[in-house]
């Protein structure tokens, strides 16, 4: 499992040369792209299609080349294979037959965001790639989010950037860097609330374009009286109001993120239906 650059051709590691060179074949996810690089190293060698269409399948092709003795390499088109990329399928037969797999570190879009946010105290993140299209899933996801006290690593393509950027939107001031075409010609890289993420791409005609990883900062601390207050209010108003609207006159009110008041009035009516007499 060889890691190829993420953008910039010359972030491919001397390994990774060494050995694409010296495989009987190197299985790719997409062969005009993999040909490119490899002739740019002056590499030549037989290239099998496997990509998430046909893995299933062309996993047996692989297989039978691996046990016939031949060595054979696996690159995705950018970054590390089997990441939010096709090579996972490849990866388990190859355990299940026996067949030992070696991983190639290289180029990440992930650690290379990460290392641009600038963000302070525990290195701890979670990553979550790409969210579903589908946008009552996707908004499902981003709510989860609101309580993850972690760093929160997405990735996006061009066509659903906006739309993401939209479903971030509810996270209010949650900051967001947005790593736009890394270690290409075009970089950008920038560093906004999750709710001006939007404005953020339409302020620049090419913004929309190219590979995006995104780095969703941990939430602010508050300070212990504030979140007590807020939690306080919060509790009065549930007694009276809606949990919708309940949530939104204490945000108003405290100046407390709506989506992690939310999140604690579904636990305060979780608590309320737990202690409540059998029968009520």
């Amino acid at each position: 499992m060889v890691a190829t650059p993420i953008g910039n051709l010359a972030d491919i590691g001397l390994r990774a040369l060494h050995v694409l060179d010296l495989v009987d074949a190197i299985a790719c996810e997409d062969t005009r792209h993999t040909q490119g690089l490899l002739k740019l190293y002056g590499i030549a060698k037989p290239l099998l299609p496997v990509h998430e269409h046909n893995e299933a399948e062309a996993a047996v092709q692989v297989l039978q080349r691996l046990q016939a003795g031949e060595r054979v390499a696996y690159v995705s088109d950018a970054g590390t294979p089997a990441v939010s990329d096709p090579g996972a399928r490849l990866v388990a037969a190859a355990r299940a037959a026996g067949l030992k797999v070696v991983p190639l570190p290289g180029a990440s879009s992930v650690t290379a965001a990460l290392s641009v946010a600038g963000l302070s105290g525990s290195s701890a993140f979670a990553f979550a790639g790409f969210l579903p299209s589908k946008s009552s899933e996707r908004e499902e996801a981003v709510r989860s989010m609101a309580s993850e006290a972690r760093a929160v690593v997405l990735l996006e393509a061009p066509h659903r950037i906006e739309a993401l950027a939209q479903a971030l939107g509810v996270l209010g001031e949650r900051r967001v860097t947005v790593g736009r075409e890394l270690t290409k010609q075009f970089e950008e890289i920038a560093t906004v609330p999750a709710a001006e993420l939007g404005a953020w791409l339409a302020a620049g005609e090419h913004r929309t374009r190219g590979e995006f990883a995104l780095v969703l900062h941990p939430p602010e601390a508050q300070e212990p009286d504030a979140l007590a207050e807020a939690e306080r209010v919060l509790g009065l108003l549930l007694a009276e109001l809606p949990l919708k609207s309940a949530v939104r006159l204490a945000s108003e009110i405290t100046g407390a993120p709506r989506n992690a008041l939310y999140e604690r009035a579904l636990a305060l009516k979780d608590a309320a239906k737990a202690s409540a007499p059998a029968g009520e």
